[in-house]
């Protein structure tokens, strides 16, 4: 237990230094899918799957996304899947969950308050269905019932799970106070009988079904029209009567209301992705999406008519619905594969199996959707997997259609029609590439899905010559579900398959000779040679050329990938990773310091270049990570920025860990002066080389310090000399060169003590 203690200290240290040099979290969100809408003033309010945004078409606009105003678990949000808002009178603004949290905006204060009740509730289902102000109490239809909410002090004073000879917990979908309290159902209304004022108990509500003139028993929403409540349901709409329903607006009858809004005498209403207009006692067809509509808000300022749909705010001008209305953002929030380019641009591929949006990229300043809609002979949108190569060429593998290649902005497309990659075995036309690699002679490597022909390795070389090859050690066995394509220093190939006749890592190299499959070397490994699990999820050749093999039991390295080559049957040298044992492993990536980021089912995890040591742990609790669930990660080496995919969405941070420089040019070290404090902070040193040796002198030329750097472009000074005890006031000179001493710069430093 001691050293269990000490262990689990000696993480958590680790973990606060670290996490004082990541930095800058970001978080980028598709905020197109509209779950609801709230006017407020001139401008709209949205709550989306990916978060809420404001828009206020007044703001002139000089950069992009000047006319929204957005929020995220970054800066007050403490969930992005958004189901519900409301404004109040006093200027807050309600946010409900899928999740159950309740986040309060503050628009007086820009500050938000965060409501965790009903997620910290026993009940199985926790989603927020709708908010709705009334004076000062906010009412909340809930999965399970109705809560009311003090809207002053954000406390709840009441909730009912019970509703006359309802279940106990049913579904509301809409609730609202019209002198009475609205329930609606999926079983009828629920409504408040007059002069009840212990709502908790079930005998307190009326329960009125098709019985008592509902057109059906499933109740959206109420509101209320003219002088009179007004009921949706999935076959039309009723008024009450104060004892019973009259069914109305006999257009709408049989139809299924999605949403209705009242706004002065007129009545707003939502069937089949088309809205109605329903005033004078006529009910007509003012506008008809080509996309699908979830509800109506309407602004009497400026904006008129809105609907939220799957591609924003629709703004329905003149009943033409010619604007769309969302912040610049990625395509969707998911994230399967990323990689970034030689320039710095990130690329993501979208998803498989009809879920994919095309190919999406970000420059730093803008997102850009690459599909079937804007790049000629696009063959679908379901790009699955993406890499970046050394020479600036992005490829990218479709579930179905090949792959695509990006070359100086141009898209070539390989498919089973133009190359000679077979698909699976029962349609050998729907190719599916899982994987791409390139080898020291710059010939690129595709790994197939499945190919019927049994050629799940295949080469395109840089004069367009194709070769394909058989794995010897599968012996003409059809494998499938083959992924993780990487090639190591010794050009061998490695992926995994999933396929239960032989779950497991393989191998293959064709020994340099392309014609000649006799001298080929393969191999397989499983749980039965070495690994902790056959059940491989990730691969990835670090910079000392070691094999990492993800697995959903850890990670093992191995770290002679070259008997590979030279022996027959290889004993390969395969440690295990302790501090990421029984992890699920999702993704691997490796930072210019060889340090090695891992994205598990828990959260993110960085540890040394050998793995011996765990530096940090980030999940969903203990940073601004949108999910523990990591799909995929990329790494900017040029800036240290590490970009984290996760199942709920994208983040980003920065780290210090940066490629080294070439040469010695200059250092810049900061901050200048130092104000040196008992708080942990660092002077960075930048501009280094590889392996930079560093020693830190006094005017009159004493050694203060001395240290080499992690590796990369920068290092850090705590303030401290060799024996542990902060410097003094003063001036230091920073002194750094190469091991060999051929390469030396230098640079001065203010400290100042507190």
């Amino acid at each position: 237990m001691k050293y269990l203690a000490i262990f689990l200290l000696f993480i958590f240290h680790n973990a606060a230094v670290i996490g004082q040099q990541v930095t800058n979290w970001e978080i980028f969100s598709d905020m197109k899918n509209i779950k609801a809408l709230q006017s407020v003033g001139g401008g709209v309010w949205a709550a989306s799957t990916g978060g809420a945004f404001f828009f206020d078409p007044s703001v002139q606009v000089q950069n992009l996304n000047d006319n929204f105003k957005i929020f995220t678990k970054i800066n007050g949000l403490n969930t992005t899947s958004l189901t519900s808002i409301a404004a109040d009178e006093n200027g807050k603004v309600w946010l409900g969950s899928i999740s159950g949290i309740i986040d309060v905006y503050d628009g007086n204060t820009n500050s938000f308050s965060s409501i965790l009740d009903i997620l910290n509730s026993d009940k199985s289902s926790k989603r927020i269905n709708q908010i709705v102000t009334s004076g000062d109490t906010v009412i909340v239809a809930t999965d399970f019932g109705v809560s009311l909410i003090d809207a002053e002090n954000l406390v709840f004073f009441d909730t009912f799970f019970k509703f006359g000879d309802l279940i106990s917990n049913s579904k509301v979908s809409s609730a609202a106070k019209f002198d009475l309290i609205f329930a609606c159902t999926d079983f009828g209304v629920a409504v408040q009988k007059p002069g009840a004022t212990n709502l908790s108990a079930p005998e307190s509500w009326n329960i009125f079904r098709t019985q008592d003139g509902l057109p059906s028993n499933t109740v959206r929403k109420v509101v209320k029209y003219k002088d009179s409540v007004l009921v949706s349901t999935n076959k039309g709409f009723a008024y009450f009567t104060g004892s019973s329903f009259v069914q109305a607006i006999s257009q709408s009858q049989n139809k299924d209301i999605v949403d209705v809004i009242a706004v002065g005498d007129s009545l707003f209403y939502l069937i089949s992705n088309k809205i109605y207009l329903y005033y004078n006692g006529q009910s007509n067809e003012i506008f008809n999406s080509p996309i699908s509509i979830t509800s109506l808000d309407f602004n009497k300022n400026i904006l008129g008519l809105l609907a939220a749909s799957k591609n924003g705010i629709i703004q329905i001008s003149n009943f033409n619905g010619t604007n769309t209305i969302y912040p610049n953002g990625p395509a969707a929030n998911q994230f399967p594969d990323m990689t970034v380019d030689i320039n710095g641009t990130l690329w993501s591929a979208s998803g498989k199996d009809y879920t994919g949006v095309g190919i999406f990229n970000f420059d730093g300043n803008a997102w850009y959707k690459f599909d079937v809609s804007n790049v000629a002979n696009f063959p679908s949108n379901d790009y699955y997997r993406i890499r970046a190569m050394a020479d600036g060429t992005i490829y990218s593998g479709n579930w179905g259609d090949g792959f695509a290649r990006i070359k100086d902005g141009k898209f070539t497309f390989f498919t089973y029609e133009n190359s000679p990659l077979e698909g699976i075995e029962t349609d050998p036309t729907f190719v599916v590439i899982t994987g791409f690699g390139v080898d020291s002679k710059n010939n690129l490597w595709v790994l197939n899905y499945g190919a019927a022909d049994r050629k799940i390795l295949s080469m395109l070389t840089p004069d367009s010559t194709w070769y394909l090859f058989n794995i010897p050690i599968l012996s003409g066995l059809y494998i499938d579900q083959n992924f993780g394509l990487v090639v190591d220093k010794y050009d061998t190939k490695w992926f995994y398959s999933n396929n239960s006749v032989r779950t497991g890592l393989f191998y293959f190299n064709e020994n340099k000779t392309l014609d000649n499959p006799a001298d080929d070397k393969s191999g397989y490994l499983s749980s039965n040679n070495g690994l902790n699990s056959s059940n491989v999820t990730a691969l990835i050749v670090d910079r000392r050329g070691d094999l990492w093999v993800g697995s959903n039991l850890g990670i093992n390295i191995i770290s002679n990938t070259n008997l590979a080559v030279t022996q027959n049957n290889p004993q390969f040298r395969i440690t295990s990773v302790f501090s990421l044992r029984q992890q699920t492993i999702n993704a691997i990536a490796v930072d210019p310091l060889n340090q090695k980021w891992v994205g598990t089912n828990q959260g993110l995890f960085l540890v040394n270049s050998d793995g011996t040591r765990l530096l940090a742990a980030f999940d969903s609790k203990n940073s601004p990570l949108l999910s523990d669930v990591i799909v995929s990660i990329a790494i900017d080496e040029n800036t240290g920025k590490v970009y984290v995919g996760t199942d709920l969405g994208l983040i980003s941070f920065e780290t210090p860990y940066i490629k080294p420089a070439d040469s010695f040019s200059e250092i810049f070290i900061y901050p200048n002066p130092f104000i040196l404090k008992a708080d942990g902070k660092y002077i960075t040193i930048d501009g280094l080389i590889r392996d930079t040796d560093i020693k830190i002198l006094s005017l009159t030329g004493n050694r203060i310090a001395e240290f080499t750097s992690p590796g990369g472009r920068t290092a850090f000074w705590d303030g401290r000399d060799m024996e542990g005890n902060y410097v003094a006031s003063g001036i230091y000179i920073i002194v750094a060169y190469d091991q060999e001493g051929n390469n030396i710069a230098t640079g001065k430093v203010a400290v100042i003590r507190d």
